[in-house]
């Protein structure tokens, strides 16, 4: 972290950001990348644990620009109208909003249930919409950002993951619809397609095959990178996204997935 962010001088200083699923992984990541850049950065999580450790461990960092959490289960619209609700009496404003929360159901067409289909969908595109529908109210006349973090799911197919790439595809047309109807507002809406990334989701991933070690050097190796992803990647994407150089991007879905998905068969 350098001087200039520590004291405040970063490129999202006094800015407020709320991003969901900000616990771990990569919502974990974006926090701590925007708080180092000035943020005043709010955690919306319903594993209440996990945030906790994760704003102790950032503040403890950063002292400077301490970071909040604020518990909702996106299941449960009640939930996140309440906890916008709060983030508007503490703030009054909210600048920049990260659609980040989600799960993934690795099952087959014939195994998934209508619960694994609903939950999923519930959780990373109803939510989306949701808490974007209720933070609405809180950005500022000149405007603001939502960031919605998608996955090449939403244009390449995987096996076992229809309702999660339904889900993604349905965050990069939910991007392009906002981008359209909130742009007369001066709020731009983008969204990040990242590839395979190490974090949580991709360790329960792995846990299933008998050699994970195996599977994950050939995970890496398809990459023209040489390597999976990072949470940190998609976190410097972000800031690009949300920052001042990204100022005449909007309904945008850039992809950050090391190459691989330019890869041809063969």
């Amino acid at each position: 972290m350098s001087t200039a962010e520590v004291s405040g001088r970063g490129k999202l200083t006094g800015q407020i950001a709320l991003i969901s699923g900000g616990a771990q992984g990569i919502g974990q990541a974006i926090a701590e990348c925007f708080q180092n850049h000035g943020a005043q950065v709010v955690l919306l999580d319903c594993d209440v644990s996990a945030a906790e450790r994760t704003v102790r461990e950032l503040n403890a960092r950063n002292s400077a620009h301490p970071v909040r959490f604020l518990r909702a289960d996106l299941e449960k619209p009640e939930e996140i109208r309440r906890a916008v609700e709060e983030l508007q009496r503490d703030y009054g404003r909210l600048d920049i909003l990260v659609n980040n929360a989600g799960i993934e159901v690795g099952k087959s067409l014939m195994d998934n249930t209508l619960a694994d289909w609903d939950k999923t969908l519930n959780i990373n595109l109803r939510g989306a919409f949701l808490l974007s529908q209720a933070a609405l109210p809180l950005f500022p006349h000149s405007g603001g950002v939502i960031l919605n973090i998608s996955s090449i799911h939403a244009t390449h197919a995987f096996p076992d993951s229809i309702p999660y790439a339904c889900s993604k595809a349905g965050l990069v047309a939910l991007t392009r619809n906002l981008a359209l109807e909130l742009g007369p507002r001066h709020i731009r809406v983008n969204a990040i397609c990242p590839g395979y990334i190490d974090t949580r989701l991709w360790e329960e991933y792995l846990r299933q095959f008998p050699d994970s070690e195996a599977v994950a050097a050939q995970t890496a190796a398809i990459h023209p990178v040489g390597r999976r992803g990072l949470p940190a990647d998609v976190a410097e994407a972000a800031l690009f996204l949300v920052g001042p150089g990204s100022g005449f991007i909007s309904g945008a879905s850039l992809v950050v997935d090391g190459g691989l998905t330019i890869r041809t068969i063969g």
